[in-house]
């Protein structure tokens, strides 16, 4: 028996990769027609396609490529392409496929499932989106190496891509590549990002900016730019201030407040915000310093607002982070409260262990979402492939590299000072955001914080709208949030 070496197999490995992705390069485009009849009533007829797009090594287009990565398009039939904006979407994770933009809100198809985040029933299909943001923009959207079917060519190139600045410098390339091979040089560009998507659009901004590409507005939805406003660690005491009004919001749903903050979701918010600005964040700076009777009074104050016990808000150090609220909140009636969509729980373990074993936000979409994604490739784009496709890339998230390729910051990933540089180079850069109230993956809260923290002079904060909706991260998937989405992004384009 012949015995392989680390290193040969090392190197089988890397050929193989390579060969992957001179493969998927190789590949024919996909493509096909449609017309989607928008809420108007105006027809819109549209070429759909699929193609494998290369991310050269280094910017260097004399290099094997780093990458193969595959970007989906809608066109409109019979448009002056150069007068035609363009809309460039990612999602994020890191490690997630642009499938939930894709299906869930921008595209003209989408996957219908339940307002209330429960658990949709197969069988899954796409329907038409009569929301469909294409009546704005062409769209393309993008899958990040190693999400979908993207993948790298060996490992260097995967450890570059799977970084904060390689994905942004990876996937400005893509876009290049993108606009010079549909000869949309002419276009007003956009970018639209969720999550994580919105941390590399915020670099990107820049990024393009400084390559020539001037962008006419970037998307936030579900805000993640400032990972130190998400991130519960010690000697971090950011996040507990900012998803306090969260919690509440939350808690108001679940019926777990009493008194005037109970009467409404605005009434808890309003008490929470005023109660974070007024005592909270000096309570959380004063740490030991604090007195008996005002620790006292702030620990019946966070209970109130959250419905926790307050012998377990003192136990936690007034500190109360997104896991805790998790198990903690429902337990009583032995749920788990959902991290990405909060309306929606799950059932704990009969042993009612405090293990994060998954999220009943995400569980109650996420087949609808793949199954009836696979079934769209499949039957409209004639993408049939036997290698998984990546909705969600749990390896690569956990291979990510959160550092930046600089000095900047204090450890935590920032990409908010790019997108303020880009606001501050481009005077025509627009910025609309997105947040769900009962988002717990990136808190309304937390974005309010971020955006306020924006480094750009008072003249430039009205280019950014803030707007807001009564479902989680994935706010399209209800039904009246896909609408006022739909509404509040026209009336921002319309803006002078």
């Amino acid at each position: 028996m012949t015995e392989t070496t680390p290193a040969k197999a090392d190197t089988d490995s890397a050929a193989r990769q390579r060969a992957r992705v001179d493969e998927l390069l190789a590949l024919s485009p996909a493509a096909g027609t449609g017309r989607i009849t928008l809420a108007s009533g105006r027809a819109l007829d549209y070429t759909v396609g699929a193609a494998f797009l290369p991310v050269p090594a280094a910017g260097l287009d004399t290099a094997p490529p780093d990458a193969a990565v595959m970007a989906t398009h809608y066109l409109l039939q019979g448009a002056e392409a150069p007068a035609r904006p363009v809309c460039f979407a990612f999602n994020g994770g890191p490690g997630s496929a642009s499938i939930w933009l894709h299906l869930g809100a921008l595209g003209p198809k989408r996957v219908v499932v339940p307002d209330d985040a429960a658990m949709a029933a197969p069988p899954h299909a796409v329907v038409d989106n009569p929301l469909t943001w294409f009546e704005h923009f062409d769209l393309v959207f993008i899958d990040p190496p190693h999400t979908g079917w993207s993948v790298a060519a060996g490992e260097e190139a995967r450890k570059r891509v799977l970084s904060v600045d390689g994905d942004v410098a990876a996937l400005a390339e893509v876009i290049r590549v993108w606009l010079t091979r549909h000869r949309r040089w002419g276009s007003p560009v956009y970018l639209a990002g969720e999550s994580y998507g919105t941390t590399r659009v915020a670099a990107l901004c820049d990024t393009l900016q400084a390559g020539g590409v001037q962008l006419s507005g970037a998307i936030l939805v579900s805000c993640a730019m400032d990972l130190q406003s998400l991130d519960f660690c010690p000697a971090n005491d950011l996040p507990y201030a900012l998803y306090l009004p969260a919690f509440a919001n939350v808690s108001q749903y679940h019926g777990l407040l009493k008194g005037p903050q109970a009467a409404s979701p605005q009434a808890a918010r309003d008490a929470a915000e005023a109660f974070v600005a007024d005592d909270y964040v000096a309570a959380l700076h004063a740490g030991a310093r604090l007195s008996h009777d005002r620790r006292t009074r702030i620990a019946r104050r966070i209970a109130e607002l959250t419905g926790l016990p307050r012998a377990l808000v003192e136990e936690k150090n007034l500190r109360i982070g997104d896991q805790t609220y998790f198990f903690e909140a429902l337990r009583p009636q032995g749920r788990i409260v959902g991290r990405l969509e909060a309306r929606g729980t799950g059932p704990m373990a009969a042993s009612r262990t405090r293990d994060w074993e998954f999220d009943p936000g995400i569980e109650a979409i996420a087949p609808a979402y793949t199954m009836a994604g696979m079934a769209y490739f499949a039957d409209v784009l004639g993408l049939v492939r036997e290698s998984r496709y990546q909705v969600l890339n749990g390896e690569a998230h956990k291979q990510w590299n959160f550092g930046r390729g600089d000095s900047r910051g204090s450890g935590f990933t920032s990409t908010s000072p790019d997108l303020a540089r880009a606001m501050r180079r481009n005077p025509l850069l627009k910025v609309f955001v997105a947040s769900g109230r009962y988002d717990l993956g990136t808190p309304y809260s937390a974005s309010d914080w971020s955006l306020a923290q924006l480094d750009i002079p008072a003249e430039v904060r009205p280019r950014i709208t803030h707007c807001y909706y009564d479902a989680g991260h994935m706010m399209y998937t209800r039904e009246a949030d896909l609408k006022q989405l739909k509404a509040d992004l026209a009336a921002w384009l319309d803006e002078d």
